[in-house]
C-alpha cells in the first residue's frame, strides 16, 4: 500500500472514531461547563471519563497531525523545511497528548 493511501486511510479512521468521542465529550462539557472546579475535578477523576477522555485526546491530536502534515507537504516546497516541519508536528504530536493524559491521571 502507497504511503500517501495509508495517510488517507488513517485519516479517515480517525475522522469516524473522532465523531462519538466528540459528540460524547461537548455533551458532558455543556453539562460541566458553570460548575465549580471541584464538580470538574471529579468528573474527569471517574474512570471512565479517563479512558474516553484520554482516547479523544489521542485520536485528535493523531488526526490534526495527518491533516497538518498534508498542509506542509502541499504548500511546503522546500524539502529540508519540510523535513523539520513534519518531524516537529509528530513530537508535539506525541508529547501534547502525554502531558494532557498524565494530568488528567493526578487530578485523584
Amino acid at each position: 500500500m502507497h504511503v500517501s493511501t495509508k495517510k488517507w486511510l488513517f485519516t479517515k479512521i480517525s475522522s469516524f472514531m473522532l465523531m462519538p468521542l466528540m459528540i460524547w465529550f461537548i455533551v458532558n462539557f455543556v453539562s460541566i461547563y458553570e460548575n465549580d472546579y471541584q464538580t470538574v475535578t471529579l468528573f474527569f477523576t471517574q474512570q471512565p471519563t479517563k479512558i474516553l477522555f484520554s482516547i479523544f485526546i489521542v485520536v485528535a491530536y493523531f488526526f490534526s497531525a495527518l491533516t497538518i502534515s498534508e498542509i506542509i507537504e502541499d504548500y511546503i516546497k522546500d524539502q529540508k523545511i519540510k523535513n523539520v516541519a513534519n518531524k516537529l508536528l509528530n513530537i508535539f504530536a506525541i508529547i501534547m497528548p502525554l502531558i494532557t493524559i498524565t494530568g488528567i491521571y493526578n487530578l485523584s
